[in-house]
């Protein structure tokens, strides 16, 4: 991050990464696959004067550990919760982008009484579709083809044709900034690994998985807030609809014109709205 220092503990053996900065209720933020810690950066400025803002890289990702083993949304919550008992922290506000949001559920599901509220932003688990990109990396070969793709030539050959577009006056969004970054940190072995077990863990090649509407009515919900951007490309807007006839009292979000990213396509916004609805420190 631009001014946090980020920390290591060691967990199940494997360093975990994670910033903590600030005082006040907690705000556990949650990446989603080919993201990290540093896609949250530009809000902790605007959260930590008033909250404790843990922000870590989940284990595959970052610069956390990457070990073979088990990336299932259940191994993901224990890993939060065993992150959060470290710290001392017994109850939080969950934040969770894509993965993220599916990772968010599960931890609902498995350890309702540690979680305050419930934000769920572009979330995975609430429906079938997604992008063809992500179910590609369930096919047999999909390592191989990764390989290549992401290996140095390629990706500088893309990054050339990509400056060029910008001399002639394109400019990338936050999507096209995000997943590019994502991308390249496939360039080793274990990142590809793990990038490829983390997907298969809740994708196959018709779409999502696991879903997290077998659960939804077995736990009470915490208030939930759910955030889209309404040109979401990976995952459609309309699964928003589904937390609300789920969930009681739910309320959505739509970000006009976002993409899969809206807390990078406005930050601004989406930091007061998540000040406005997380409990006040």
């Amino acid at each position: 991050m631009d001014r946090l220092t980020p920390q290591k503990l060691e967990l199940h053996g494997h360093e975990l990464s994670y910033v903590d900065s600030g005082t006040g209720p907690v705000v556990l933020f949650i990446h989603g696959i080919l993201g990290s810690q540093r896609q949250w950066s530009r809000l902790v400025d605007r959260i930590d004067d008033d909250h404790r803002v843990v922000v870590p890289d989940l284990f595959g990702h970052g610069d956390s550990a990457k070990p073979t083993g088990d990336y299932s949304l259940s191994s993901h919550a224990a890993t939060l919760r065993d992150l959060l008992d470290r710290l001392g922290i017994e109850r939080v506000t969950l934040v969770g982008h894509s993965l993220g949001g599916g990772i968010a559920m599960q931890f609902h599901y498995l350890f309702p009484d540690r979680v305050e509220c419930l934000v769920l932003v572009s979330s995975g688990g609430l429906g079938r579709e997604v992008n063809l990109v992500l179910r590609s990396a369930t096919l047999p070969g999909a390592a191989q083809v990764l390989s290549v793709i992401a290996s140095a030539p390629v990706l500088e050959r893309v990054e050339a044709v990509g400056r060029g577009a910008q001399r002639i006056g394109w400019r990338p969004g936050a999507d096209v900034g995000a997943i590019w970054r994502g991308f390249t940190s496939l360039g080793d072995r274990e990142s590809r690994r793990a990038f490829l077990a983390t997907t298969r863990a809740v994708i196959d090649f018709g779409g999502q998985s696991i879903s997290a509407h077998d659960h939804l009515a077995d736990v009470a919900p915490p208030p939930t807030l759910v955030v889209w951007g309404s040109k979401d490309r990976m995952i459609p807007a309309w699964h928003a609809l589904s937390v609300q006839q789920a969930v009681p009292g739910c309320r959505v979000e739509l970000f006009e014109g976002a993409g899969h990213f809206p807390h990078l396509d406005d930050p601004d916004r989406f930091a007061a709205v998540l000040k406005d609805f997380i409990p006040e420190g």
